[in-house]
């Protein structure tokens, strides 16, 4: 599996406009609607789906990074976005560190496999120094898109 098999292109934010984690996930999901990959009518359940996930345990792993992700019966095929913060978001990481890039993962309930795959992919890349560095970096939608094609290649590779 590769990042661009789910990453929806249209729904890459390369300078989130929010400055607090569920404004951070508000804005990638409506993002995903304004791409057609979620309803738009299902914005406000997958949002608060999302959140109620964050109370239980953040997705901000560290370095960096978060990864909030929830299966939802709105959602029929696997989609997700990135965003990018340049002056970082609190997500309540376990390093207590802002958080910088946003992979956002939303999967259908009926397949929790390939949310599994999904998420092993998103790790495997963030696990890269050199990965996370070239996304906090990355200042355009392209810039980013062509990160995700240069690690899906490097994958296919591994």
């Amino acid at each position: 599996m590769k990042l661009a098999d789910f990453i929806v292109k249209e729904a890459i934010v390369s300078e989130v406009k929010a400055t607090d984690r569920d404004g951070v996930i508000r804005e990638l999901v409506t993002a995903l609607a304004g791409a057609k990959a979620v309803a738009a009518g299902d914005v406000d359940t997958i949002v608060k789906a999302i959140v109620d996930r964050e109370k239980h345990g953040s997705t901000g792993f560290g370095k960096g990074v978060a990864v909030p992700h929830v299966k939802h019966p709105a959602i029929k095929k696997r989609v997700g976005a990135i965003g990018r913060s340049s002056v970082g978001v609190d997500f309540s990481a376990l390093d207590q560190a802002p958080v910088y890039s946003v992979v956002l993962l939303l999967s259908p309930p009926n397949n929790p496999d390939g949310h599994l795959q999904a998420m092993e992919n998103i790790f495997r890349n963030l696990q890269q120094d050199t990965f996370r560095r070239f996304l906090r970096q990355a200042d355009t939608k392209q810039k980013i898109v062509d990160l995700i094609e240069e690690a899906d290649q490097a994958g296919a590779t591994r």
